[in-house]
């Protein structure tokens, strides 16, 4: 069994989209933030059920899909890193682009 190890970054992003459908919907935000983690959690017995995504086929990454987020993580030995959590409908490289220029910035 392997364990569950959310990063700083992925809490946020997913802090953010859940503020932002918060504004209209609190009960849809609550929704999501719950389905996330229930998603997240069968990883611990089944680490490698999530896919590999397209935008990134020759690495060790994998991304399991809770409508209407994207979450990305990669599996260490007994360890389980969760390290994006992204709307489905952004396109993965800009993303990680405008995160890692902010970051230089």
């Amino acid at each position: 069994m392997a364990q569950i190890k959310w990063t700083e970054p992925a809490l946020n992003d997913l802090n953010e989209i859940a503020e932002f459908i918060a504004l209209d919907k609190p009960s849809a935000a609550n929704k999501l933030v719950k389905n996330v983690f229930k998603t997240v959690k069968r990883l611990k017995d089944f680490p490698d059920s999530g896919k590999i995504p397209e935008e990134l086929p020759e690495t060790n990454y994998r991304e399991v899909v809770v409508g209407p987020c994207r979450v990305f993580y990669r599996v260490e030995t007994n360890n389980v890193y969760i390290l994006y959590v992204m709307r489905s409908e952004r396109q993965l490289r800009i993303y990680l682009l405008g995160d890692r220029n902010d970051e230089l910035s």
